[in-house]
């Protein structure tokens, strides 16, 4: 463990973070962060289980002078995003987070950070290894696969949690509170096609869209970032009526279905154009893009290389193409409608995550968000139909429910009164456009009461993720008081 944080206060929270980053733990490969939890849970001799999906629950009885308090679940997920940049040469199944301290920051170099949800863990993890922390029973619930499908949270049985109040610490903006969010879809469609075989003077290119932002497809979507397979995508349609002889050989864009896009390229092949034509081609359409972008995106590129000159190549047939394109191209991406119930929320929204092309199929990968159940499947049924219009199959998958705010929560006006308390300002109640797991826990534990707060996180699922140590402080210290606070049974 290389010990970058180990000066950072509370160094209890932040020591346990640095151990866990040590730690693969990709979502739907949690194996190794489970031992690791258990094995945790172990040294400090506590009761642990692990139940039939892979969360971990460990218990914690009520220090001294507290156990007439309710019982409290603080609730975390274990997996993390992987992202890195494509000039980052790491293997996060191997190596463990790299992370630096730039000012008020904790960075990674070049990845994703894993303070999305790894934070909520660490703190946690502090609380249940301490001996001087006043607090009630404690359940501490730690799940699996929150970030591509929350399959944890949908597998957690009813009667294993007994807590009445649900303290989830995955919200990433310290002056808020929430008591709401969005529910999702992941839509999915495969359109297979026969290659052809283009010959004759071939020559073949990649153009590629790379240097986004990224980031969030929720908590970010209304930023107006672009998004890399839509910058590809109206490049290549520009030159299907160019007059160019262009055809499509293989597509890889974005990856992730809940970060938006930063990376897409295309190989192409052509006849009778070379690379000064094509650039020359091209040359006005980028500019235009790169325009667009220039105050939320500024560091967009979109580059033409020569890969070969081919005598013959498989490319996807003109028909076929031109449908892809088009459907992409129609396809909604960001913001779909504003809520009419909380201002300034995104009520439902696209992201087109993922395209692939390669070997007479293709695949484009969406996830589609909303607080609203009719306007998320009215979104999904929207895509659904453009894409059958381009004669693909579409699936619906990993659909789950949004979390109906509770203005009336008990636990809310602690929060409430304790923020203002600590802080001599109120914080900012409100629903967000993420997917938080309590919506989904919800539906086994009806009666629980549930909140969720967090430290500042920017940039969450792009390498580009920081957390603020002043806010990690911050944040423990509103933690520990909420602890001290939790009503009697």
């Amino acid at each position: 463990m290389s010990l970058v944080l180990q000066k950072l206060e509370p160094s209890a929270l932040w020591q346990h973070f640095e151990a866990l980053n040590a730690v693969p733990r990709a979502s739907k490969k949690e194996e190794e962060v489970i031992q690791f939890i258990l094995d945790f849970a172990k040294e400090i001799n506590l009761s642990a289980q692990k139940d039939a999906v892979g969360n971990v629950i460990i218990r914690k009885p009520a220090s001294l002078g507290m156990e007439d308090r309710k019982t409290v679940v603080l609730q975390s997920h274990l997996d993390m995003v992987h992202q890195k940049n494509n000039d980052t040469d790491f293997d996060f199944a191997r190596q463990g987070i790299q992370m630096l301290v730039d000012g008020d920051w904790v960075k990674a170099q070049g990845t994703t950070l894993g303070a999305d949800n790894g934070i909520g863990v660490a703190a946690i993890m502090a609380l249940l290894s301490s001996n001087d922390i006043p607090h009630p029973a404690i359940e501490a619930l730690l799940t699996i696969d929150e970030e591509t499908g929350m399959t944890g949270a949908k597998g957690l049985q009813g009667g294993v949690l007994t807590g009445d109040i649900l303290l989830n610490l995955d919200t990433e903006e310290d002056t808020e509170i929430d008591i709401g969010c969005a529910g999702g879809i992941d839509v999915t469609a495969t359109l297979d096609y026969t290659l052809e075989l283009l010959s004759g003077g071939v020559t073949t290119f990649e153009i590629a869209v790379r240097g986004l932002h990224g980031g969030h497809s929720g908590i970010e979507i209304h930023k107006g970032l672009a998004n890399a397979n839509k910058v590809l995508n109206r490049i290549l349609y520009y030159l299907s009526g160019s007059g160019l002889d262009v055809r499509i050989i293989e597509i890889q864009g974005g990856g992730l279905r809940n970060a938006i896009p930063r990376e897409s390229s295309a190989l192409i092949a052509t006849r009778g154009t070379n690379l000064e034509l094509l650039s020359s081609t091209l040359k006005d359409k980028i500019e235009a893009v790169k325009k667009e972008y220039a105050n939320v995106d500024a560091g967009l590129e979109i580059t033409v290389s020569k890969i070969a000159d081919e005598a013959e190549v498989s490319v996807m047939p003109i028909d076929v193409q031109e449908k892809l394109i088009k459907g992409i191209y129609a396809a909604h991406n960001g913001v779909y409608r504003m809520s009419v119930d909380f201002a300034d929320l995104v009520e439902t929204s696209n992201n087109i995550a993922r395209v692939e092309v390669k070997d007479g199929k293709a695949t484009v990968k969406c996830l589609t968000r909303s607080s609203v159940e009719s306007s998320k499947q009215d979104l999904a049924n929207a895509l659904k139909s453009c894409f059958e219009l381009m004669g693909a199959k579409v699936i619906f998958s990993g659909d789950y429910p949004g979390w109906t705010p509770n203005a009336n929560s008990a636990i809310l006006d602690v929060l409430v009164e304790t923020y203002k308390d600590l802080f001599n300002e109120s914080p900012d109640v409100v629903a967000c456009h993420a997917g938080l797991e309590c919506g989904i826990l919800g539906t086994n534990y009806p009666k629980m009461d549930m909140i969720s707060f967090g430290p500042t996180i920017l940039g969450a699922h792009s390498p580009q993720e920081r957390v603020s140590i002043s806010s990690v402080q911050k944040f423990w210290m509103y933690l520990k008081e909420i602890l001290v606070r939790i009503p009697s049974k």
